[in-house]
């Protein structure tokens, strides 16, 4: 499989401001942050079970040679996709009852861990104005680079980092 995805992983309602900023930039012909997304291949209900989500997610991952991750205020405490808060799960027997094999990473946990054992470039962005290691999932604490996602001008205002995320990303 050709590598040439940017895959976004992150919390997609408590940081969608950031990530929406993304595609943005991406979808801006005068801009030059250009990527080509790892969802647009293949799509999971939000109502299947976690075990075929993570299938979705690696066939994704399996296509990228880039990985984002957004780190906001709730990253490092998500725990959808653990196997333990599916109908299917038996925690008296701590097994699938479809017979799938059971795994507890939320799946944030699960792409990091991949992302980091594929090799893929890492670009960890931080919804805040300081990068922030500890809100970070452990596995890419000390991996690939992080940057705050905004900074404060000398006017007081906010403004997003846009030279340093394009840089991060496009090099």
């Amino acid at each position: 499989m050709n590598h040439t995805k940017t895959y976004i992983a992150g919390d997609w309602t408590g940081d969608q401001n950031l990530i929406s900023q993304l595609y943005k930039w991406n979808n801006d012909d005068r801009l030059l942050l250009n990527f080509v997304d790892a969802h647009e291949l293949t799509q999971a209900r939000d109502t299947s079970l976690a075990c075929s989500i993570k299938r979705s997610l690696s066939d994704r991952l399996n296509a990228s040679k880039t990985f984002i991750l957004i780190v906001g205020k709730d990253t490092d405490k998500l725990t959808k996709g653990a196997c333990r808060y599916c109908n299917n799960y038996s925690s008296y027997f701590s097994s699938c009852t479809h017979g799938s094999t059971v795994d507890q990473r939320s799946f944030i946990e699960y792409e990091c861990e991949k992302a980091k054992r594929d090799n893929l470039k890492i670009v960890v962005l931080y919804n805040y104005t300081s990068v922030y290691k500890n809100k970070c999932p452990e596995c890419l604490r000390y991996t690939g680079t992080h940057l705050n996602a905004y900074y404060k001008g000398t006017d007081g205002k906010y403004y997003w980092n846009y030279e340093d995320i394009k840089k991060a990303i496009m090099n």
